[in-house]
C-alpha cells in the first residue's frame, strides 16, 4: 500500500513542479493499492482541475481511494452563498472520480485476493467540537468488530482514540492532517513537533494499549499558511502487510 496525504494544492506553489516527480515515484512503487487520505485542496474545490491530468497518472491493481480532509469542504472561504459552497464541493468529488480515484464517502469496499479479503473504510473528516464531524463510522462499515481485516482511512488523527479505538477493532487507521506542524525537530533518534500538544498520534505508527490495533500518521505533502517545511519532509509512506505467524 502505498499512502500520501494532504497535497493542499493551491499551497504548493513552485512546488507543483515537484508533482510529476512524486507521481512517478509512487508509481514506480508498483503498489496493489494507493490511498489517499484528504485535504487534496486547501480552500476552494476549483483548485484541484489543473492538477487533474498528473494526479490521474496514478495507477494501482487494486485501485486509487481518496477521502475527504477538512480542507475539502470550503468551510475556510467566504462563501457568497451556501449552494456556491455545496456546487464546489460536490465538483471536487466528481473531479476526483473523474481521475479514476475513488472517493469512501462514509462508506466501503473488499479488496480480494482468492477466497480471503480485507475491507477497506473510508470516513469523511471527524474533528473534535467546534469543528464539524461529516465522519460517520458506522455508515461507512456496520460490522464494526467482525473477523474482517479492516483497514480505515481517516483524516484527523484523533478520531482513532475517540472513536476507532472504543467502538471497533479495525486493524489499521490510515491519517494525515498534522503536517507535523511542518516543524519537526529531531535529535539521537528522538523528535519533536509543536503538533504533539494537540495531536499526541503526530506522526508515524501508534499502537493502542491491545497491541492490535494500530495507526501511522502521514506527515502530508503540502503547506498551510506559510509555504515552508522545516524537518517534516512531504512523505510517501509504504506499508507492507504480512500475514501473522
Amino acid at each position: 500500500i502505498v499512502q500520501f496525504s494532504d497535497l493542499h494544492l493551491e499551497t504548493l506553489g513552485s512546488a507543483a513542479n515537484y508533482l510529476p516527480r512524486w507521481i512517478n515515484r509512487i508509481n514506480q512503487l508498483h503498489p496493489d493499492l494507493i490511498v489517499f487520505t484528504g485535504d487534496l485542496v486547501n480552500r476552494r474545490g476549483n483548485e484541484l482541475p489543473p492538477y487533474m491530468n498528473e494526479l490521474s497518472r496514478l495507477s494501482a491493481p487494486d485501485g486509487v481511494y481518496s477521502i475527504l480532509g477538512n480542507h475539502d469542504y470550503g468551510d475556510y472561504f467566504h462563501w457568497g452563498n451556501p449552494e456556491e459552497k455545496e456546487q464546489t464541493l460536490r465538483s471536487l468529488i466528481v473531479d476526483e472520480e473523474k481521475m479514476g480515484w475513488t472517493m469512501l464517502n462514509n462508506r466501503s469496499v473488499f479488496l480480494h485476493r482468492g477466497n480471503d479479503s480485507i475491507a477497506l473504510i473510508g470516513v469523511e473528516n471527524w474533528g473534535l467540537p467546534p469543528f464539524p464531524q461529516y465522519g460517520k463510522l458506522d455508515q461507512a462499515y456496520s460490522s464494526l468488530n467482525d473477523s474482517v481485516f479492516k483497514i480505515l482511512l481517516s483524516h484527523n488523527p484523533l478520531h482513532w482514540k475517540h472513536e476507532v479505538i472504543p467502538h471497533s477493532n479495525i486493524d489499521l487507521t490510515l491519517s494525515g492532517h498534522t503536517h507535523a506542524m511542518q516543524l519537526k525537530l529531531g535529535w539521537k533518534g528522538f523528535e519533536y513537533s509543536f503538533a504533539e500538544p494537540l495531536y499526541p498520534e503526530w506522526s508515524g505508527l501508534y499502537t493502542a494499549p491491545d497491541k492490535h490495533q494500530m495507526l501511522y500518521v502521514n506527515e502530508g505533502i503540502g503547506c498551510v499558511f506559510l509555504p515552508m517545511r522545516i524537518g517534516a519532509r512531504p512523505e510517501i509512506t509504504i506499508i507492507t502487510l504480512k500475514k501473522e505467524s
